[in-house]
Order: structure tokens, then sequence, then C-alpha cells
């Protein structure tokens, strides 16, 4: 399997697999270096986290990383010579996904040696890690009002209430000009039901229109949301219109705030954390360090009872072979396959996109030649264990262990997805620097390399740069990244917090046409 792989690192390259033909720059290497231990002299110029050839790679022959095909040889490559998008190849070929053939039982830690954290229990059983009231609009029409409601709970007058995390607007683009039923509503009403019950929030107030397409009363009807103590709704034009609805969802959350500040944190199961794993401005060194020490940490997580949330079809795609085997049933695996199947065959046929191939510009420069290489990182996220259950978009995840939810590669649309879903955490892996948040869930940053992590160091949480190194190893930055978890779902704070990202993350998927 190629994420229980053990790396060799001599000198200036790393070898991934025995029978790899391409190795990887630990640093910059010069032409003319000698590289003794693959015995070849290097004929480029070659940045840390590319490839080099490590023997004679033929036209037409395949390209393997981790033992795993990334690409084709487009001319005779030499060794010593970069391997990248300019004589690498991306074409299809074929996989054998053999179900179940690699599912092991988890050895599951007994219970009362899990490990625990200080979560927010609601009534209903739930576990929150963070504790806000949301205010989410049907439509973009009522995007305003939900901000402006929510933009006047400022932190002084917030004060007197230290166990609320903050006032919080979600809110979107579209909601009207769309399909009035199908699968493009039912994905954005599912979106919005699993925000507002989100176990994060206190409280939620829904914010309409009135002539939208995505009516209120269909939202409600559709998810079985019932107005309530939790949950209130207001509609524009029947409220008196702009200044009037404001001024009617501010007087709301005024009231809400006393009871959502009695929360009190207790001890409980690290059984409670549902993580949402995500990779953005992905680079050459994302397999090698933060996305395999992720991988560990879910490992653990999934031991201890806890769940974790693989998403990102386009970048599983080429290795989702690797999952298929390891799915707890063929129904499991055949899910995956159906997702993947609609991905190639109706949403993006002809489309310049991930899946077809090209990788974004930010991934070239850091040493992707394509999506096949892309997605030998990203999948590794999930760690070893078995693949228990395969969710359309932010459907609820009820199954524990690792799932895959299917989502779009691009982060703010992924991670609402999960968030919907049910997820109480996000475990982001970067190697170019991405800076994201997502409330309401805590979200935390790991660097797959020293030097951007010390350039960025405002924004990243963990370095998963020591393993690059030499000064740690996967299993030990997979135990930090766990105890990171642990650190944040108990109300440490991110640095994405402290920096005050989040507010404009929720971006629900738009899969229809606009009318």
């Amino acid at each position: 399997m190629l994420d229980t792989v053990k790396k060799t690192i001599a000198g200036p390259v790393i070898r991934l697999h025995p029978d790899d033909n391409v190795v990887i720059a630990r640093t910059d290497v010069a032409i003319g270096t000698p590289v003794p231990s693959e015995d070849f002299v290097c004929r480029s110029q070659v940045t840390a986290g590319y490839k080099i050839a490590a023997r004679a790679i033929k036209q037409g022959d395949a390209v393997r990383k981790y033992n795993v095909t990334i690409g084709f040889a487009n001319t005779d490559i030499a060794p010593g010579t970069m391997v990248h998008s300019h004589n690498v190849e991306f074409r299809e070929f074929d996989r054998d996904y053999a179900f179940c053939a690699d599912y092991r039982d988890v050895e599951m830690i007994a219970e009362k040696d899990r490990a625990t954290f200080q979560g927010i229990v609601r009534e209903n059983g739930e576990v929150a890690t963070r504790n806000y009231i949301g205010i989410l609009s049907t439509v973009n029409c009522s995007a305003t009002v939900a901000h402006k409601i929510a933009e006047w709970f400022t932190p002084e007058r917030l004060a007197d209430y230290p166990n609320v995390d903050g006032v919080v607007a979600f809110t979107h683009g579209i909601g009207c000009g769309m399909e009035m039923s199908g699968e493009p509503m039912a994905l954005l009403r599912r979106t919005m039901a699993g925000y507002a019950r989100h176990p994060n929030l206190a409280a939620a107030l829904v914010i309409g229109l009135g002539c939208e397409r995505n009516q209120l009363a269909g939202l409600m009807e559709q998810e079985g949301l019932n107005a309530g103590a939790r949950l209130h709704t207001f509609i524009m034009q029947e409220s008196g219109g702009t200044r009037r609805t404001i001024e009617a969802g501010i007087e709301a959350v005024r009231a809400l705030l006393a009871d959502a500040n009695r929360v009190q944190r207790t001890t409980v199961s690290a059984s409670h954390l549902k993580v949402g794993l995500q990779c953005g401005g992905s680079d050459g060194f994302s397999s090698i360090t933060a996305n395999p020490a992720l991988g560990a940490a879910v490992d653990l997580l999934v031991r201890h009872g806890g769940t974790a949330i693989l998403s990102e079809t386009p970048e599983i795609y080429g290795v989702e072979h690797t999952l298929t085997r390891r799915a707890a049933s063929r129904e499991v695996g055949e899910k995956l396959l159906e997702r993947i199947r609609w991905w190639k065959e109706e949403y993006s046929v002809g489309r310049d996109v991930q899946i077809n191939g090209k990788v974004s510009p930010g991934n070239q420069v850091g040493g992707l030649a394509n999506i096949f290489e892309k997605s030998i990182g990203s999948s590794m996220k999930g760690g070893t264990g078995p693949l228990m259950e395969v969710y359309r978009y932010a459907e609820p995840v009820r199954q524990r262990g690792l799932v895959f939810m299917d989502t779009p590669g691009f982060d703010p649309v992924s991670a609402t997805g999960q968030i919907a879903g049910g997820a109480n955490l996000i475990a982001f892996t970067t190697g170019r620097g991405s800076m994201f948040g997502a409330k309401p869930v805590p979200s935390l940053k790991l660097a797959t390399n020293t030097p951007m992590y010390q350039r960025l160091v405002e924004d990243m949480d963990l370095n998963c740069g020591g393993i690059l190194d030499g000064v740690a190893s996967v299993e030990s930055t997979g135990r930090a990244i766990f105890d990171a978890l642990l650190g944040a779902a108990s109300g440490q704070r991110t640095k994405s917090e402290l920096l005050g990202l989040g507010d404009h993350e929720f971006v629900p998927w738009q899969i229809g046409i606009m009318s």
C-alpha cells in the first residue's frame, strides 16, 4: 500500500518505494550534483519537491511514484533529469479495484482508555467544539440582512457573554434563478439544514426574502426543521423590509445570548470528534510529510472511536483503487466508483478541470505534474484503515471511522459540505500556504515544509517539515496532530481563529444551471 511505505532519505533525494523510477529532491539540487545512493549525476537544475529520474525511462513507460503510475513519459528521460509536466503525459490506465481485498478490522482502544477533550454536550447528546449563533440566508437577496445582524454583535457587545464564540452569518450567492427541484436545490437545502442543526451553533436564525425559489417553507419541510427555541425564521417581505428585519433579527439574537452563554465544557470521549480532512496549495512534499502524518493521526482517531471525513473527489482520482480495496463492503466501494463515474462521464466532460488531468498553477509550481500525482498525497490524509461509508455532499455523517464525502477539490466548498455533514473540526494540510478558516468549527493548518512554516508562522498551526528535516517521524508528527486536534476541540484557539478567518468560507456547491 502506498500509505505504508517506509521512505528513504539519502543526501539530496528521497526514495519513496524500491520500485519507483523517480526520486524526490529533498532540497534544491544543482546540475552536476552526484547522487551516490542512486548512482546518477543530476543533469537538471531541480527545485526541492520535484522529481528526478532515478533510472532511464523510455518514451511511453509509466512514471512511478510510491509504486503508483502518475503518468507516462512522452520522451526518453535519462537518469538525473528532472521529471515534470513537460515530459510526463497524463492518460488513463487500468486499475484493479479488488473490492475489500485489503479490509482489516480496526483494533479499537477500550472505551475506558480512550482520549478525551473538553466538549460542549447539547441536549440531544451531540458534542460541540465551539458555541456560535448562526444567521443563515435562504437566498443571496437576504445575505446583506444576515450580515448586518451578525455584524451588530461586536466583541464589545458580546463581552458579557464569554462562553459565546460569536455571531456569524452564513450566506451564499444562490437560492433563486435555479432549478426549483432536483439535486441542485436538495443539495443547497441539506447544506443549510446541516449548519442550522450543527452542534457548534447554540441557535440559528434563517432569513428569507419571500419570493425566492428556495422558499423558507420548502426548506423547513424538506429537511424536517421546526421553528423553536434554537431556530427562528424571518421573511423580509413579511417583516417590513430590510431595516425592520435587521432590527428584529438583532432582538432575536439578543434574547438568545443569555441561554447560549450558560454552556459549560465537560470531559467527553474523543469518539465524539468528526474531523473534515482538507488539503490545499499542495506541493511535492505533501505526500511525504503532512498528508501521511495526518493519516497517522486519523488512524489514532479511528482507534479512539472517532470519525474522519475524506473528501475532494477529483483529488483521489487515480488512486481510488487503494480505497476500494479497503472498503468495508463491495457496496461501499461501488458507491465511491459511482461518484467518480458521475464526475468523469456527466459533470466534467470536456472541461479543463482537475479530474481531467490538469492541476492548479500553484500545484504545478510546487512540483506536482498532474492529478494522479496530487491524488497520491491527497488520499493519504485518510490513513490506512478501512473505508466504512461513502456520502453525497452535505449528507449527515452517521457512520464512525473513515468515511468519504463526494465534494469538489475547492476547499471552501468541500469544507462546507463536511461541516454540513457534522464535522466539528477541520484538519488542513498545505505546502504552498493556504489561508483558511471555517466557522463555526476550528481549522488546524498543517505545513508540509519548514521554510513555508517559518514564512507563514502566523497562519500555520503545526510544522510537519520536521519529517523532511530528519528530526521527526510520520508517527510522532501524527501523534502531535492528534493532540492538537484534542486541544482545538477543547477550546484552544487555532491560528485561523486568532486571525478572524472563517466569515466568508460558507460556500455551498453549485451544481445546477442558472436561469
